[in-house]
């Protein structure tokens, strides 16, 4: 037997999840390994037939206060984290009779289950594992000796290594098991902070994350990426079932968030919507009767940045739209769902990934956003804010129509998903010209009207999309020359956060060129 194998002689198994149990159990005896066991484990396997040994008949010590000490045991921790190799911990250990245990397969009580059910405080409290989490430390610990088994996924995998080595385990597999067994507890006592906190931003921030999937690579080609799950209740992008394509890199995901975080902005139950994004901005979004007209509303704004981007829908997926957005070259749509037409007519773009997310608008929304910088983590509230009519504060002396005022929210909806410095122009409920991510807002202004411009040569018309539209600001006008070149594009009604010095400037410019003009009093910066 090679040196870093150490053979399997006794397993305790204490587990909450009993799937794929009574497999890893035979796997075990039929290797002559002596099955010890706790509770609800113990029972499982007996009536499966198998011969176990009760956790109080090793210890001697029965089962206390309701089954909150069991296996804090000397026993227990001595056999899990005694030195095979240390003559003085061999003497101590025969001392003391304390069995030694070669392979621990743990699960932890479903704490974060019972916080998803509403459980409790004191149904979750009885939810939080002690002795499970000190048994995987032990084991860990001492994975130069002990096995710790903490993920059902790995139980086939150690069943056939089991076979292959005549019932022993590689020192490779020990650490590999004991790094996920470290992580295991982390992510657990993780969740179990965040609970006792019990506030958005506490002392100490932890987070607990899943990787799902190694990336091709990163933003560029020499980067190296992964995508991981946070463990907390939401679902999001990286549950969504991929029907067909190519893998999934780091921008898909992120355009594809991008694009999810937008078109949440529109329920399915007000009117279709479609968001089209590229590189992480909206080029174009629209709502309509049904979302083919949708579709081609927001496909006009940019078709040339629409080009190689990411479409997302708030409704199921029917072959006529498919049809038509099959028709450009796209690298992602995301949707509710899809019909059996639309799959069979998207089928023959090879490398189109189809993503359906039945639950886009069904998931928790966590309270705030995390990014990395330097040496740190920058945490803030999300940025959930809405408005309605009648929070707005019209400024100018000419009020805004009905129908601008509709077009003003949805501007103002897409604005916030925009990155800054941003303007939109809107009209009849789709965008017709964006500017994202300048310097300056003049800047921005003007590359909306241009995109305006472009976008109506596109279509073989005289006069710019721009023309009657109206215009939403992220943050307010610092100065009036944005405002004019909004009203030489040709919008006539402006919708702005306000609180600006020049705001007196900036209103009598408006009503100078006849322009209707709201404060919102709250900006949409986004970064």
């Amino acid at each position: 037997m090679a040196a870093d194998l150490r053979p399997i002689a006794r397993a305790l198994l204490s587990v909450t999840d009993k799937t794929g149990l009574a497999e890893l159990a035979a796997s075990l005896a039929r290797h002559g390994v002596e099955l010890v066991s706790t509770g609800g484990t113990a029972d499982v396997l007996r009536k499966a037939g198998f011969a176990i040994t009760d956790v109080s008949a090793l210890t001697g010590f029965p089962e206390i206060m309701d089954g909150r000490v069991k296996t804090l045991h000397p026993k227990i921790h001595g056999g899990l984290l005694s030195v095979r190799d240390n003559a003085a911990h061999e003497q101590q250990r025969l001392l003391h009779a304390i069995p030694l245990i070669d392979l621990l397969v743990v699960n932890l009580y479903a704490f974060e289950a019972a916080l998803a059910r509403g459980a409790t405080p004191e149904v979750i409290v009885e939810n939080i594992d002690i002795g499970g989490p000190a048994m995987i430390r032990s084991a860990a610990k001492n994975h130069e000796s002990v096995a710790v088994l903490t993920d059902l996924a790995d139980y086939a995998g150690i069943a056939r290594e089991l076979d292959a080595c005549s019932g022993a385990l590689s020192f490779a597999t020990r650490r590999r098991l004991a790094a996920k067994a470290f992580a295991c507890t982390a992510a657990y006592d993780s969740a179990i902070a965040t609970w006792f906190a019990d506030v958005e931003f506490p002392e100490t921030l932890t987070l607990a994350a899943t990787r799902v999937q190694k990336l091709r690579y990163g933003e560029n080609p020499h980067q190296q990426a992964a995508a991981y799950r946070l463990n907390d209740g939401r679902k999001g992008l990286l549950d969504a079932e991929q029907v067909q394509g190519k893998e999934l890199s780091y921008n898909n995901l992120n355009d594809a968030d991008a694009a999810l975080e937008a078109l949440l902005e529109f329920p399915r139950d007000e009117a279709a919507a479609c968001v089209i994004v590229k590189h992480a901005n909206p080029c174009g979004v629209a709502t309509g009767a049904t979302i083919l007209a949708a579709y081609l509303k927001a496909l006009r704004c940019d078709p040339v940045s629409a080009f190689g981007g990411v479409i997302a829908f708030n409704r199921g997926l029917d072959g006529e739209t498919a049809a038509q957005v099959s028709k450009l070259f796209t690298e992602v749509i995301l949707a509710p769902g899809a019909d059996t037409e639309a799959r069979s007519i998207l089928a023959a773009k090879k490398n189109l990934r189809l993503l359906l997310l039945p639950e886009m608008f069904h998931g928790k929304t966590p309270s705030r956003t995390v990014k990395s910088i330097a040496g740190g983590l920058l945490v803030q509230s999300r940025d959930a804010t809405g408005i309605d009519e009648a929070s707005l504060i019209c400024m100018t002396k000419r009020q805004p129509t009905e129908p601008e005022l509709r077009d003003l929210g949805f501007a103002w909806r897409v604005a916030k998903h925009v990155k800054s410095n941003a303007i939109v122009f809107a009209k009849d409920g789709a965008t017709v010209g964006i500017g994202a991510g300048q310097m300056s807002r003049i800047d921005s202004t003007r590359i909306a009207a241009r995109k305006s411009l472009d976008a109506a040569e596109a279509l073989g018309l005289r006069t710019a999309l721009s023309q009657g539209a109206v215009l939403a600001s992220d943050a307010f006008f610092p100065f009036a020359d944005g405002l004019e070149a909004a009203a030489e594009a040709g919008a006539s009604a402006i919708i702005q956060p306000g609180g600006a010095m020049r705001d007196v400037d900036v209103i009598a410019a408006a009503d100078r060129l006849g322009l209707a003009m709201v404060f919102t009093g709250q900006r949409h910066f986004r970064h």
